[in-house]
């Protein structure tokens, strides 16, 4: 998935595991047959929080995103050697739960975006689940450029030039938000360091675009306003669907939430659509727009289901983090 080091330092924390080493005693204690556990990536961002904070120099050095230029090898060394010396504090760090949010995924979502624009032809009410700090809550602030086409502010701070292979069946949809909202169970808060630490932290350490896209992101919310709230989404969700929004499109979307849902907070949260769904009207539609693993965690798809009339339609797919982005046949 585009990271050359940590393809080389979980493999390596793998066979330590299994060996017994020192990664095994850092994560024992985390183990759980849960779902949503993203323990590997808990155990890197861990790692990634350190060297960014200055408490792991050697494996520092192996890291882009803080400047270090020393490559692949002697990284997992650097990492194992942390291990053994600052086991506790990576133990600690690793009980975080993951926290990203890629505003790349904002690629993919826009082509469920402009076809529900298209066919709603309304403000938009913009409902994000798992909305972590709030970053896509401005998606329509970011700028989008490839297949021939282009989309957003040309001097936006989040640019996503490049992402599209192919451009959006609705590329020339024209878009107004008028209130923007979400929920996450741990929302994150960009106007705090210790926030936007865990989201540096959570950015694969040789991705360095991704940390502009990041921080152009982090930029953009401190200018534009998002309520984020610090709830679960089968009981958040209920309330705000409760009655039809006349003069607005309500769009509740997603991005690679489903798999850290246990299963009675998802069919909960089918069921929160469904009766919203049912009382739709072409006045106050409903539109849910959702991007989740396809056929493999490489491969995402875009879905989108409008109600009334409620047909599912597959849209587009792309890279996990929003890559790569072509239409569905």
């Amino acid at each position: 998935m585009g990271s050359p080091l940590y393809d080389q330092l979980l493999r390596s924390a793998a066979d330590d595991a299994e060996a017994g080493g020192p990664v095994w005693s850092v994560l024992q204690p985390h183990l759980s047959p849960g779902r949503g556990d993203a323990l590997a990536l808990r155990f890197m961002a861990a790692a990634h929080r350190m060297a960014l904070t200055g408490q792991a120099p050697a494996l520092a050095l192996h890291y882009p995103s803080v400047g270090g230029d020393s490559g692949l090898e002697g990284a997992w060394d650097a990492l194992r050697d942390l291990l053994v010396r600052e086991g506790d504090a990576v133990r600690d760090l690793a009980a975080r739960p993951c926290q990203t949010n890629e505003v790349g995924r904002c690629a993919p979502l826009l082509f469920g975006f402009l076809a529900a624009a298209a066919h709603t032809r309304l403000p938009f009410r913009l409902l994000e689940i798992g909305a972590s700090a709030g970053l896509n809550l401005r998606w329509d602030r970011f700028h989008y450029d490839g297949g021939g086409a282009s989309w957003g502010p040309p001097d936006s701070p989040v640019d996503l030039s490049g992402f599209w292979v192919d451009a959006p069946a609705f590329a020339d949809a024209e878009v107004e938000v008028v209130e923007r909202n979400g929920c996450d169970l741990r929302p994150l808060d960009t106007t705090r360091a210790e926030d936007r630490l865990t989201l540096q932290s959570s950015v694969w350490a040789d991705q360095t675009t991704r940390f502009a896209r990041l921080r152009g992101a982090l930029e953009l919310a401190q200018r534009m306003p998002a309520v984020v709230e610090a709830a679960s989404l089968h009981e958040w969700l209920p309330a705000r669907l409760a009655a039809p929004r006349a003069g607005v499109a309500t769009v509740v979307y997603q991005s690679v939430v489903e798999e850290y849902l246990p299963d009675e907070a998802r069919r909960a949260y089918r069921a929160a659509l469904d009766q919203a769904g049912a009382r739709a009207t072409p006045d106050a539609p409903l539109a849910w727009v959702r991007l989740e693993p396809a056929s493999s965690i490489r491969e995402h798809a875009v879905t989108l289901r409008i109600w009334p009339g409620a047909e599912e339609r597959r849209l587009a797919f792309s890279g996990a983090h929003g890559t790569g982005v072509r239409r569905a046949s």
